[in-house]
């Protein structure tokens, strides 16, 4: 049995790599995204909420309906979740001893291999479906509906918002380069079925992507990056994003070398997962609000 709602949110931590990453990226969207954590913290965030009964009230409405298994939302937590399967091991082994120094990227060199660009590019096109599934699971609508999604993307804020600019950034500009969407588009395109199914996350998230088999379900993934491309780039030029400029930022928290891009991108991939963090929190916010008008 997986774990309940308010134990993921509870356990949610208040520090560390990816909450380092993510605060790195406010720039993008500045002051979007507080780091809220705690199930019971969460709703008085959301609702402005103090009264203790209601607060209980909202917070068991909010349960149930996560366990109702004929809503999407377990689901979309195992989405989050599958496809941020990161290496936790080496990163909280890497940081036990680095709290409140940076982290020397240097020192794991020998830990992490960078993906060829086509391993890459179907990670980031991957963990984009698994966005829109997980958006169509939340809020119950056909999971093939790029075009709600799309539309949807505009009005992103908050943890939804940052992980969307932490894939173009740490999935997209890092380890593909400045022209990462029509690199990207190009791979997939040259991408044919039997790569895609050698491919682990997708092996762990096939069954919930649109199609009858790796021929269709490739052809969705095509599609729904190339429906999001207009926003990625709209969000590339008007904060005017480069790999140098992503990486200036991360150096808050690490020692990044220009030249080792490959590696920055091979080291956060092993080491954070934005995306299960992140995806936690909007799962939650989503739960609590619907909890609130139901009530």
């Amino acid at each position: 049995m997986s774990k309940a709602i308010f134990e993921l949110v509870d356990q949610l931590p208040t520090g560390g790599l990816t909450v380092s990453m993510l605060n790195a990226l406010d720039f993008v969207a500045p002051g979007e995204w507080q780091n809220t954590v705690g199930f019971v913290n969460t709703i008085k965030t959301v609702t402005g909420e103090t009264d203790e009964d209601l607060i209980q009230q909202i917070a068991e409405r909010a349960i149930y309906l996560y366990n109702d298994r004929s809503q999407g939302y377990q689901r979309a937590m195992w989405l989050y979740q599958t496809v941020d399967g990161t290496d936790k091991a080496l990163g909280a082994a890497a940081l036990a001893n680095k709290v409140g120094e940076k982290i020397p990227l240097l020192g794991f060199l020998n830990s992490v291999t960078p993906k060829p660009d086509k391993a890459q590019t179907i990670d980031l096109c991957l963990k984009l479906v698994a966005e829109l599934v997980a958006f169509c699971q939340i809020n119950g609508i056909p999971g093939d509906s790029i075009g709600d999604f799309v539309g949807s993307l505009g009005e992103y804020s908050g943890e939804s918002l940052i992980r969307m600019v932490a894939l173009v950034c740490v999935d997209g500009l890092i380890p593909l380069g400045p022209d990462f969407i029509s690199k990207a588009l190009s791979l997939v395109n040259q991408t044919n079925p039997q790569e895609l199914e050698q491919n682990s996350t997708f092996q762990g998230i096939k069954d919930v992507i649109p199609g009858s088999n790796a021929g269709s379900k490739l052809n969705f993934i095509g599609e729904s990056f190339d429906s999001v491309k207009g926003w990625m780039n709209g969000l590339v030029v008007s904060n005017n994003l480069t790999p140098q400029k992503v990486t200036s930022h991360l150096q808050n928290f690490m020692e990044v070398s220009d030249s080792k891009l490959d590696y920055v991108a091979a080291f956060l991939d092993v080491a954070t997962n934005y995306y299960e963090h992140t995806g936690t929190q909007t799962l939650a916010r989503r739960l609590i609000e619907r909890a609130v008008a139901e009530i």
